[in-house]
């Protein structure tokens, strides 16, 4: 464990570790202020239940390969790995012992940007996903929800320059969301990086 310590979230289904400070400040300040002008930041328009409005956040996507990643209607062709995007993924992977080839990045640019209930599930991401989420920036609210048991749900705040990791059972049992919030609040970098073989 290189910073802080890991919290079992103790998730019925699932297991699920969270990191409150993988990376110490200094290099959690550093990775926003240049990913926000490094990245190739983009509004996609996204389809839910039959209708099509602009995505409430703003995403890019990079992979060590050629995978596109499908969901709800978009189709995103990756850009390569580079710099602080590498060195991030290399430190994820080093801890987890798991090699992530792709990475989906969001931008939430205030509290009226978020995303609504999901898994992660899509095909391209096999059987059972694992999926390795950090946060930079403002600190947002993440809820969890039992698909099948409405008893199980959870909570907890993503802080800046932590690790959520979501390991097997998750997505195929829980549901998650970023809520919107009325509370004026910066801008939060969140790198969910993935296994799409």
């Amino acid at each position: 464990m290189l910073f802080g310590s890991a919290i079992n979230l103790e998730m019925k289904d699932a297991e699920v570790i969270y990191y409150p400070n993988f990376f110490n400040k200094n290099d959690a300040d550093n990775y926003f202020k240049n990913l926000l002008n490094a990245i190739n930041w983009k509004q996609d328009t996204i389809t839910v239940f039959g209708k099509t409005h602009l995505q409430p956040r703003l995403t890019a996507f990079y992979a060590e390969n050629k995978n596109t990643y499908k969901y709800s209607n978009i189709e995103m062709i990756p850009h390569p790995f580079e710099g602080d995007l590498l060195k991030i993924k290399k430190r994820i992977e080093k801890e987890t012992k798991i090699n992530f080839t792709s990475c989906l990045a969001n931008l939430y640019r205030d509290g009226k940007d978020s995303n609504g209930w999901h898994a992660d599930d899509e095909k391209e991401l096999g059987e059972n996903p694992i999926i390795a989420s950090v946060s930079f920036g403002e600190a947002r609210v993440f809820h969890f929800k039992h698909r099948f048991d409405k008893t199980q749900k959870a909570k907890l705040t993503l802080q800046h320059g932590s690790l959520l990791v979501m390991k097997e059972g998750t997505q195929k049992n829980w549901l998650h969301q970023i809520p919107k919030t009325k509370k004026d609040i910066g801008k939060r970098i969140n790198l969910t990086f993935r296994i799409i073989p």
